[in-house]
């Protein structure tokens, strides 16, 4: 059963900013992988705090809201809601849709 896409409007002058904002998503979550495996939750932490502060600005409350989770979860060292989190940032990015 396919999911149901998650549908954003955001700011027309964003809208050419935007692909590579989220395509840095996707580099971030590479990126936290890679962390994860070396045990090395700065990293993570920084990562979740820098998408905490920028998702919101492009309109995009659900990358806020994983930045948020990423960075507490980094702080106590907790690879299980870090591990949860990267699945569901893969899940929004892989069907959302911007008008």
């Amino acid at each position: 059963m396919k999911k149901e896409s998650i549908i954003v409007t955001i700011e027309p002058d964003l809208k050419e900013l935007l692909p590579g904002y989220l395509e840095n998503r996707r580099k971030d979550t590479a990126r936290i992988w890679r962390a994860l495996d070396e045990k090395n939750y700065e990293e993570i932490r920084i990562i979740g705090h820098n998408m905490k502060g920028s998702g919101g600005g492009y309109g995009l409350d659900a990358i806020s809201k994983f930045g948020q989770r990423l960075e507490s979860a980094a702080a106590i060292q907790e690879p299980a809601n870090i591990i949860k989190t990267l699945a569901e940032i893969s899940d929004f990015l892989e069907r959302l849709i911007v008008l």
